[in-house]
């Protein structure tokens, strides 16, 4: 034993990185459990130590805390942002993408994080693997995907990262997700249209099974008198254009709404005005989301907000080492609100 003179050695950060063959600074971060370093380099760490004896300095513990602050306040951490269209420039083109991304892009920078854009249309999903690990990055956050074109995941190690998406895009990962409260918005919708004195309105949306605007316009309808209930139109998404005016038409012709509530992706105004119909003289109409929209009275479904939640939960399941596929989901819903126009004024 060695006697006061020569006290005994401490071990330190770089006695075990020179046992293990790694870095000093993953030592660092794999005893603090930081996210950038994957579970198992962890415990190989860990035990590494705990056989060498090692027990932190509680003088040098204070100042590596207060210097990884002053660091990360500088050198954020970073997050995978998978953009998932065929075409990758179609969320920089898209208002109600961009507000997404802008509102993401905020909330990481808050949480000291930024977001690095991949597109899976140039880069195979084991490729992205790769990339992601040799930059450290554990926490993805998916963009709305493309119901035509789906991504071909492979075998994609998702027990390796924290996932969330941005709405409900049913050919992406079964991940936490947070979108519009569709129903909800339907219903404040419907209830603004209704006091401003329409009295049979119409909802125009697209035929997805797991799209609920649909689900509030019933709901909101239910009450009303069976005279003033107007049938909803869903139009199949696969239908070209001329199919889906034609369906339209039809409609219109048959049930004779005094305003129209629509999610469709068919330029109503320029229709109606081809059909003859004055707006809003004749027909007045609001959209279930202002961006983008050729309508512009109708709901802002706050997609800002939308980006923010999701980096605030993908966030949260870095720090709590959540990664994975969950076994439940969660779905978080954001409300919208009504915005007035001239499209759709009181009568």
């Amino acid at each position: 034993m060695p006697d006061s003179a020569h006290p005994e050695k401490r071990v330190t950060h770089q006695d075990i990185a020179k046992a293990l063959g790694v870095s000093k600074t993953t030592v660092s971060l794999a005893l603090r459990n930081h996210p950038r370093i994957t579970e198992a380099v962890r415990d190989k760490i860990k035990q590494k130590a705990e056989e060498l004896g090692y027990t932190p300095d509680p003088m040098l513990s204070a100042l590596a805390k207060y210097s990884q602050a002053r660091q990360e306040k500088h050198d954020p951490l970073p997050l995978a942002f998978l953009n998932l269209q065929p075409d990758p420039q179609l969320i920089h083109r898209n208002e109600e993408f961009i507000l997404y991304l802008k509102g993401a892009e905020k909330m990481a920078e808050e949480l000291g994080y930024r977001l690095e854009e991949f597109a899976l249309a140039e880069l195979r999903a084991e490729r992205l693997d790769t990339i992601l690990k040799t930059r450290s990055i554990r926490g993805l956050l998916l963009s709305p995907g493309d119901y035509s074109h789906p991504v071909d995941w492979g075998a994609f190690p998702w027990k390796d990262y924290a996932a969330v998406r941005l709405g409900r895009s049913e050919n992406a990962p079964l991940t936490h997700f947070v979108t519009s409260a569709q129903s909800t918005n339907a219903v404040i919708a419907l209830d603004a249209i209704w006091a401003k004195g329409y009295k049979r309105i119409g909802l125009v949306t697209r035929h997805r099974r797991r799209r609920l605007f649909g689900a509030g316009f019933f709901w909101g309808q239910y009450p009303l008198p069976e005279e003033q209930q107007v049938p909803l139109l869903a139009i199949p998404w696969e239908r070209s254009v001329e199919e889906k005016e034609d369906l339209f038409k039809t409609w219109f012709s048959r049930y004779r709404p005094d305003a129209v509530l629509s999610d469709s992706e068919l330029n109503l105004p320029a229709l109606l005005h081809r059909m003859g119909r004055r707006i809003p003289e004749d027909i007045a109409l609001a959209s279930t989301t202002i961006h983008p929209s050729q309508i512009n009275a109708g709901i802002d479904q706050n997609p800002a907000e939308i980006g923010r939640a999701a980096v605030r939960i993908l966030a949260g399941q870095l720090n709590q080492q959540q990664f994975g596929i969950p076994a439940i989901r969660s779905e978080i819903l954001i409300e919208g609100r009504w915005v007035d126009g001239t499209m759709l004024p009181k009568r």
